[in-house]
């Protein structure tokens, strides 16, 4: 996976910066942000299968913790903007002036600041899943009780950041970016820099998450999964563990998140819907719960599926979505990367020897 990442990121960047743009070996910057977009959802996916695939949480809430993480960045993204808003104040944003405030309410102290808000893309979430968890697991809750509790705390967030005087820019978000650390994010040249940057965390957050779920911590975590009960009799403090990874995994969402805002241009409270959590799980089960690689090859895969369809038939998506989640379900039950293995074996019995004669 880190090979194919690799190969991919060269040839986005050369096909970008040195084909012309008549070239059929163009890749235009529309191109490059939507590919960007698609890893920033594949990180997310990765987060997910983590809990799911390897820990048996079905967290139906993650859209929340990519959405606080969205946020995160999307303050410091209002900040840089400065005079050049509507309404030119240097210190508010514009829906501030908009809503006659007079001044930051304190949790947009230092925002302007870039190392901070990269604090609180980390902080904001783990913090969140750390709290939720904690309560969560050492009561024991589990099952279809976890997965609705995480809903509704998703849905209790998309309630409050509608809310203009949470201080989020109620319905519309944050939109209208100019800038991160001076650079315009406009500029051909800092989309490829954050599709890069992408690709990077996505493949930094691989090989951390592969390291976890070979080690002996993962091989609890698994165990945690199977029979949980048996790995609580046996010694093993099951809340630390699930609390753990519940908590990493929701800080590679916020991450997720905060390299999807500058690549996409708004963060608004509709990535609190539980349908995009919902849509998240789907991603994974598409494309293989508990391989990791699986979770990426998913959310490309419906991610790229939900550009074609909702721009041929808008209506129809949320159907086929599920279609296709209910045919996974019933004729892949390991996902796409599932029929890689019945593949093999087919070609080994229609070419056996293909090997042989090659030696």
């Amino acid at each position: 996976m880190t090979v194919l990442l690799v190969v991919m990121t060269l040839y986005v960047v050369i096909a970008n910066t040195f084909f012309a743009p008549s070239s059929f070996w163009h890749v235009s910057d529309y191109s490059v942000t939507l590919l960007g977009k698609y890893l920033c959802y594949a990180l997310l996916a990765l987060a997910v299968d983590l809990v799911w695939g390897y820990c048996g949480i079905l967290s139906l809430g993650h859209g929340a913790f990519f959405a606080l993480g969205g946020y995160a960045m999307g303050m410091y993204l209002m900040r840089q903007i400065g005079e050049r808003g509507v309404y030119g104040n240097p210190d508010l944003p514009d829906f501030m002036v908009f809503l006659s405030w007079d001044s930051l309410p304190w949790f947009w102290w230092g925002s302007d600041s870039f190392v901070w808000m990269i604090v609180m893309v980390v902080l904001a979430p783990g913090l969140l899943a750390y709290i939720f968890g904690a309560m969560a697991f050492r009561s024991r809750v589990s099952g279809v009780y976890l997965s609705i509790m995480t809903q509704a705390m998703t849905y209790a967030l998309l309630l409050a950041f509608f809310r203009n005087e949470m201080g989020f820019g109620g319905n519309n978000g944050l939109t209208d970016f100019k800038d991160i650390l001076g650079f315009s994010l406009q500029s051909s040249g800092t989309r490829l820099t954050l599709f890069v940057l992408t690709t990077v965390f996505l493949g930094l957050g691989y090989f951390i998450c592969h390291h976890i779920v070979n080690s002996k911590a993962g091989k609890v975590v698994m165990a945690i999964r199977d029979a949980e009960s048996r790995t609580r009799f046996v010694g093993y403090n099951t809340a630390s563990y699930k609390v753990g990874i519940f908590t990493f995994s929701a800080v590679l969402a916020g991450i997720a998140g905060a390299l999807y805002v500058p690549q996409v241009g708004i963060i608004n409270p509709g990535e609190f819907s539980p349908i995009n959590s919902i849509e998240m799980v789907i991603w994974v089960a598409v494309g293989g719960r508990g391989t990791l690689y699986g979770a990426i090859v998913g959310a490309l895969v419906v991610s790229y599926a939900k550009t074609r369809f909702t721009a041929i038939m808008p209506e129809a998506w949320l159907f086929a979505l599920g279609g296709l989640f209910v045919l996974v379900t019933l004729l892949l039950p390991k996902g796409l990367v599932g029929l890689w293995p019945t593949v093999k074996t087919k070609a080994q019995q229609l070419w056996p020897n293909t090997k042989e004669k090659a030696l």
